[in-house]
């Protein structure tokens, strides 16, 4: 049966066609999840280890300042999923050059009242054995962030949804979608509902024509490591550590909770297939293990335990803004962009699941996840 608010196809069961699932069943709608593999699906961008969160987010101040509601519908969701897999820590980041960080940052942290202070650079070396000191300009530590755990969460949220009525559609390639019946054909069957919602991540250009020329599939490598013996402690209670380099431009993630340390960088390949191979080629990794050599001592001491690709869509230009927008007369296309889509992915959801129960105006939605926010107006509150 119909749920009473109707019923809503989503494409991909990823973060954000998971999360815009549990919105709109929070909000008494029947929701339908389509998924072209397994249900999480290891080739999906959300498919990690854990991923980075914080309110930092530098000349990006649109984003830093949907970050306390987007901590708090994380908190809603732990919640009401029963397992909160969010380790908070805080989030150190290591400028080498000039790279139009610092001041937005302030500014933004200033402006939400979350903590951050500068760390002698004399201390950097006792407090961080790991980091390459050589070359420092700046040492900030910033108080709201942490990691992620993507696949307990995944995992936790399609038993949740599961437990609520939701049907789950494995294995089941969407072709072809009508944005305006709310018309969707999957392993050439046809499937109707009164709103289509896709979250089909790297793979949206291939469902809709709406975002072609914003974003593009891309290629990204990230690696998984053990450290040398003598630094393993160190890593194990290190925070977050994120190197502003313009060469040595690197994001660390310690091991917690039964991971491995994980290393990645944020320069984009905007190339690749995202129905290609998840194994990483030398050519693939040779940026990131010259910008570890560059951020951290002795980097080649440490043993590669995975080489592994994700596909993230990514903006054409430099934006990294999300790509948002109503289709037709009955559908919703997301693009979680640039590698930011996992900490925002619930807030994401939930405000798409607002404008399909016209909770509120489709441009304000847009405009909202794009962080286009009057950066002159009182920085958001986070939603009750």
């Amino acid at each position: 049966m119909p749920g009473p608010r109707g019923t809503v196809i989503v494409v991909g069961a990823g973060i954000a066609g998971l999360s815009t699932a549990w919105a709109l069943e929070r909000r008494g709608f029947q929701v339908s999840v389509f998924e072209q593999g397994p249900i999480p699906n290891p080739r999906a961008t959300s498919y990690d280890d854990h991923r980075i969160t914080r309110h930092a987010y530098g000349a990006h101040e649109g984003y830093a300042y949907l970050m306390p509601e987007a901590f708090a519908v994380y908190d809603r969701m732990f919640k009401e999923t029963g397992t909160d897999h969010f380790d908070r820590s805080k989030v150190i980041y290591f400028l080498r050059e000039e790279v139009g960080w610092y001041e937005p940052t302030v500014r933004s942290l200033t402006r939400m009242g979350s903590g951050f202070r500068d760390i002698p650079l004399t201390e950097v070396g006792e407090r961080f054995p790991m980091v390459q000191t050589e070359g420092l300009t700046r040492a900030v530590e910033t108080d709201e962030g942490g990691m992620l755990f993507p696949i307990r969460i995944l995992t936790d949220l399609v038993i949740h949804l599961g437990n609520r009525g939701v049907r789950f559609h494995a294995d089941s390639r969407v072709e072809e979608v009508d944005p305006e019946a709310g018309r969707v054909v999957a392993n050439g069957r046809e499937y109707r509902a009164d709103h289509v919602v896709i979250a089909a991540g790297a793979w949206v250009n291939t469902l809709t024509p709406l975002l072609a020329d914003t974003v593009v599939a891309s290629r990204q490598a990230v690696m998984y490591l053990a450290p040398p013996p003598e630094l393993a402690r160190a890593w194990a209670a290190a925070p977050v550590l994120i190197d502003m380099g313009v060469d040595s431009g690197t994001y660390t993630l310690p091991p917690r909770r039964g991971t491995r340390l994980k290393i990645g960088d944020h320069v984009f390949t905007r190339a690749g297939d995202a129905d290609g191979d998840r194994l990483a080629t030398d050519d693939d990794v040779a940026r990131l293990e010259s910008a570890a050599r560059l951020g951290y001592r002795d980097f080649d001491r440490y043993q590669v335990l995975e080489r592994k690709i994700c596909f993230y869509t990514v903006t054409r230009d430099d934006s990294e803004r999300f790509a948002v927008r109503p289709w037709g007369r009955r559908a919703w296309v997301v693009s979680a962009c640039s590698g930011h889509g996992f900490k925002l992915g619930p807030l994401v959801g939930d405000s798409v699941a607002a404008a399909i129960a016209g909770e509120r105006a489709a441009e304000e939605t847009i405009a909202k996840l794009a962080g286009l926010l009057d950066l002159a107006a009182p920085v958001p509150a986070p939603a009750a």
